[in-house]
């Protein structure tokens, strides 16, 4: 009776704890998205430089994740030779700075709730890009779903009030950046079994991103900055902006190292329905019926491909667990076999 209270009370403190890291990081993907809006946006604050954004953030997060690694060592670096860090790290830096650049320039012409919508193209975007890598095969099923989710985006977008052609494309540059971001994480780090935590990660890439964004910063944004002399660098704003930003990386090292990434991906399905309602809401933003008729098409579509891949994920469980007890089961009747031979050898000893 006392063995089964503590597993229950095991049990719900495990479901506490995995509810908090939901928690934790749907609030602070939530704050670093509206943050960045109200920086970005001209109505707001009225900062619309989402490059110098961006590398404030890398800057930041490349100072504090070096203090973590090499400081307090809170954090053990990864073995990393020059090569690898050069044709593994490089290219999802590179893949990354512009999937974030992209991303917050939509910020600018887009509203909240509509960028939402539109990154329910992720799944599609990395299933895609994985077939084209031969890292994930062609299933007619799994197909028709992508399918289902484009069509859902597509209704979405005809029914969006404050369309913009070029934030749209904006944003599906950005999702097609980031899916090919994760799928080159798969080919280049993990096939090597090379594992980055979130804090190694900006360890490695932040420093990278800084130097690549510079390159497009130089030349778009840098002489805008510098005709605008009245702007006063705000460290309140910028600085807690991207501490937000380093915590949700943190967020996320906790939420996945605890629970799954495929628990993030619901997570983050119950955070864009918090952010559609919060931009209706609270900023205004126009959110027509057409608007949710075609996000609700796209996100059963995310919910079915989700839920397929929690099923491939018990079926590879329960396949390893079969395997474990036949190989455990093979190990003891090994053991039987030799210890059988050896009693059979002693007996057969002269006196």
């Amino acid at each position: 009776m006392g063995k089964d209270a503590a597993l229950s009370n095991g049990l719900v403190k495990k479901i506490i704890l995995s509810y908090t890291y939901v928690a934790i990081w749907i609030f602070l993907s939530f704050t670093v998205i509206v943050y960045n809006k109200y920086i970005l946006d001209r109505k707001l604050y009225g900062w619309p430089f989402p490059i110098s954004l961006t590398m404030i953030h890398m800057a930041f997060c490349s100072s504090l994740a070096f203090l973590l690694v090499r400081v307090f060592k809170v954090v053990e670096p990864a073995s990393l030779s020059r090569n690898i860090y050069l044709t593994c790290i490089l290219p999802i830096g590179a893949l990354y700075s512009i999937s974030l650049w992209l991303s917050n320039s939509a910020y600018i012409y887009l509203s909240v709730s509509f960028i939402q919508m539109l990154k329910a193209l992720m799944p599609v975007a990395v299933y895609t890009i994985g077939i084209l890598f031969k890292k994930d095969t062609f299933k007619n099923s799994t197909m028709g779903n992508m399918m289902a989710i484009s069509v859902g985006v597509a209704i979405a977008a005809y029914g969006e009030a404050k369309y913009d052609s070029w934030g749209v494309l904006l944003q599906l540059l950005a999702v097609l950046f980031e899916a090919t971001r994760l799928v080159m994480i798969q080919i280049l780090l993990t096939s090597k079994g090379i594992s980055l935590n979130p804090i190694t990660s900006l360890y490695y890439v932040a420093p990278s991103c800084l130097v690549f964004l510079s390159i497009p910063w130089i030349f778009v944004e840098l002489p805008i900055l510098r005709e605008n002399s009245s702007f006063q660098f705000d460290f309140a704003i910028f600085g807690t902006n991207s501490l937000c930003a380093f915590a949700l990386n943190l967020a996320v090292f906790l939420l996945v190292g605890k629970t799954s990434a495929l628990t993030m991906n619901v997570a983050g399905v119950v955070k864009d329905w918090l952010l559609i309602a919060f931009s209706w809401s609270v900023i205004k933003d126009t959110v027509t019926p057409v608007n949710l008729i075609g996000y609700g098409l796209a996100f059963l579509g995310v919910a079915y491909y989700n839920h397929q891949k929690l099923q491939a994920l018990k079926a590879k469980e329960a396949q390893k667990k079969v395997q474990q007890a036949d190989e455990e089961t093979g190990r003891l009747l090994t053991e039987r076999e030799s210890n059988g031979s050896a009693d059979g050898k002693k007996g057969d000893s002269p006196v």
